[in-house]
């Protein structure tokens, strides 16, 4: 799932808006264990794993995600509970003769896209967790969330009345990336380098294994692990995004743009998944070293 925006876009919008919560840092933890149904046997190359990965996206299912496990030389595929059996075929049917070097794994719930770091930011009409506060060489300030969050919104507030106004938006990639950034415009409002209580001092990629936390206007703060990277997810009507970290940290509508984090350093901002918090689920993140490059601006 998209860890949606709060309220729908109007009918003349690009695409039905999902619940997002922009709050500070956030690390999504999805706690659900997805079901394997591995018919992977013998190795495969890497040229092989590449043409399994693109046969994926070629299939065009909504509500899977996937990325090359180097660990295992597979793709490993994870379907939400809208997949059929048909489709997981499909998928197989495009792979052809590389069928055997994708393992699916189910996940419960369905993928969706879901301000200091994790603080809940209002648009117009919907809400984002904001994810971390930045700044670029000329002391500027801007805070980064999703890129779901900022397509469509121009000036941003801090609180549900919309009366306290924050910034507007200066940039917006989605999809493909999932990362937009906010400049802020009220010199009044504080603007902490902190995600909650944790001081936030440099930004580092993410590896299979790390431990992270997510925190997100909607749920809090929880945290898990990275189960993977370069994910791919499909949340439908076009909108596929790549280069995702791929977490068992959970999250729902709402928690959109906020923070992932591991100790002091910036990981990622959460973008979406599947499942909540009381049952688990599988989620994902724009990683945010990405788009600290692409705007210029760094945290402090």
């Amino acid at each position: 799932m998209r860890i949606k925006r709060t309220t729908p876009r109007n009918a003349i919008a690009r695409r039905t808006r999902l619940l997002a919560v922009t709050t500070g840092l956030v690390a999504a933890a999805a706690l659900a264990v997805p079901t394997a149904n591995a018919d992977t046997a013998g190795t495969f190359s890497a040229t092989q794993l590449s043409a399994a990965s693109d046969a994926v996206l070629a299939a065009d299912v909504a509500g899977t995600a996937w990325h090359i496990d180097q660990a295992t030389d597979t793709v490993v595929v994870t379907a939400d509970s809208t997949v059929s059996q048909a489709e997981i075929a499909e998928i197989k049917r495009q792979a052809g003769a590389n069928a055997g070097a994708i393992r699916v794994e189910r996940t419960p719930g369905k993928f969706t896209k879901l301000i200091s770091g994790g603080d809940a930011v209002y648009a117009s009409s919907w809400r984002c967790s904001l994810g971390f506060n930045v700044r670029d060489s000329a002391g500027n300030s801007y805070f980064l969330t999703a890129g779901h969050c900022t397509d469509g919104a121009g000036t941003w507030y801090a609180n549900s009345g919309r009366t306290t106004v924050l910034g507007s938006t200066s940039g917006s990639s989605f999809p493909n990336n999932d990362y937009g950034i906010v400049r802020y415009t009220n010199s009044s409002i504080a603007k902490p380098g902190t995600v909650g209580s944790v001081d936030i001092t440099s930004a580092a990629n993410a590896t299979v294994g790390m431990s992270v936390t997510r925190r997100g206007s909607t749920t809090g703060t929880h945290s898990g692990s990275v189960t993977g990277l370069n994910a791919t997810v499909n949340y439908g009507g076009g909108d596929i995004v790549y280069g995702m970290i791929r977490t068992n940290v959970c999250a729902e509508p709402g928690d959109s743009g906020g923070a992932l984090y591991s100790g002091s350093r910036a990981i990622g901002l959460t973008s979406g998944g599947s499942g909540n918090c009381s049952s688990g689920g599988t989620t994902f993140f724009q990683p945010v070293v990405e788009a600290l490059n692409a705007y210029g601006v760094s945290v402090y």
